[in-house]
């Protein structure tokens, strides 16, 4: 084959796989393109600053290999991208009707976390290593809760003001995915989770006295749980009087160099890579606190970036929220919005000292491939039940109770 033929072909293979991406999403709504479109850049620009903010703990770790982490995350990505596009492709009724089953799967195994496959760091239970590989059940039990709380709140939806619909199984199947998730020590996952909660509850008109009492609840074991964790206690209690000079090597440190690094870094920033902050002192600098490595390397600038994405897309999601007329399909939307955005605001909460460290990763930035491969499938079923043409729960079973009659 000659060099002008063989040009020719590449260029037609390339012309397929445009066409093809513009077919993928040439009939759906511009909230629904803008809302792909942030996911997708958020995800990228995270891979570059993943690279940037972890290649000096790679080498110390690594043997001297500078991208073992970013090498690790890419693969994720690869593996978490074509999922999320997958799952967008299913139809609507697979998830509810998946939905117990994946719920109980994913309480089983949360499960894990206490038994011989569990790994505890920095106070937490909540990991597993299964051959060779580790990650966070809580990050697939998010997900799973979502599906499940939309599935149940949709077929009770005529019964939604009834206390007892809330209570059995609503209530205890939310309560027992928070005890999992509590026994392991992760405080962080259990905001997150009733915030996923009280979002789709509110969605779904539950009243607001039944959401209040949920939050007193919530309040009143989060403050015992910290009561009886001494070293969440301390950076609570540090969070609230400030910084003493005898905290500074203890409560005091990831939070006064994320705020040094963030202060350094200005308007504009000292480049992509230069950060100072990650040779070692700045702790979780490619985790919890990228958001600090990105303020210190691309400025004021950068950090805004960042969180305008988030803002777009929340307000992308919202719309899609306003707009679905299928109760399951709003649910779920909703639910993955609060769970990623809110997720969203308490990490760089955090970082800019306005919340005590709740150990709570960036969605789609961090490192961690559980997190990444869970936020992706989470959104590929926020794909999949708001895609135009897509046959909904709603006209499903309608549909299918005329053909029974």
């Amino acid at each position: 084959m000659s060099a002008t033929s063989s040009a020719k072909a590449t260029r037609n293979a390339e012309n397929r796989v445009v066409v093809s991406v513009k077919r993928l999403f040439a009939k759906e709504s511009p909230d629904y393109v803008v809302m792909v479109a942030m996911v997708l850049f958020l995800v990228i620009f995270g891979l570059v600053m993943v690279l940037s903010s972890s290649f000096v703990g790679s080498a110390l770790g690594n043997d001297g290999n500078f991208f073992a982490t970013f090498f690790s995350q890419a693969i994720w990505v690869l593996v978490g991208v074509p999922g999320m596009l997958v799952i967008s492709r299913l139809p609507p009724i697979t998830f509810k009707r998946l939905a117990p089953t994946g719920f109980l799967l994913a309480l089983l195994f949360q499960g894990l976390v206490f038994s011989s496959l569990g790994i505890t760091s920095g106070g937490n239970t909540n990991w597993v290593r299964i051959a060779g590989l580790s990650g966070q059940p809580s990050e697939l039990l998010k997900a799973a809760l979502i599906v499940w709380m939309a599935a149940m709140l949709a077929n009770r939806i005529d019964q939604i003001f009834d206390y007892r619909v809330l209570l059995r199984p609503l209530g205890l199947g939310v309560l027992l995915a928070l005890i999992m998730v509590g026994l392991g020590n992760d405080l962080g996952t259990m905001g997150v989770m009733v915030m996923i909660a009280l979002g789709i509850g509110f969605v779904a008109g539950i009243r607001l006295r039944h959401l209040a009492l949920v939050v007193a609840g919530v309040a009143a074991a989060g403050a015992l749980m910290a009561a009886f964790a001494a070293s969440r206690m301390n950076r609570i209690v540090t969070w609230f009087s400030g910084c003493a000079e005898e905290d500074y090597l203890t409560g005091c440190w990831q939070t006064v160099h994320s705020t040094f690094a963030l202060g350094s870094g200005g308007v504009l920033g000292v480049g992509l890579g230069n950060s100072r902050a990650k040779w070692s002192w700045l702790p979780e600098a490619e985790t919890d606190f990228i958001f600090a490595i990105v303020g210190e390397e691309l400025g004021l600038v950068g950090a805004t970036l960042v969180i305008a994405s988030f803002v777009v897309l929340a307000v992308s999601m919202v719309r899609l929220v306003r707009n679905q007329p299928d109760p399951f399909a709003r649910f779920v939307t909703a639910g993955v919005m609060v769970w990623l955005i809110g997720q969203a605001l308490i990490n760089i909460a955090v970082v800019l000292e306005l919340l005590p460290v709740l150990g709570v990763p960036l969605p789609f930035m961090s490192v961690g491939g559980s997190a990444l491969v869970s936020s992706l499938a989470a959104m590929g079923v926020v794909m999949a039940v708001n895609r135009n043409g897509a046959r909904s729960v709603s006209d499903y079973l309608s549909r299918s109770g005329s053909a029974r009659r």
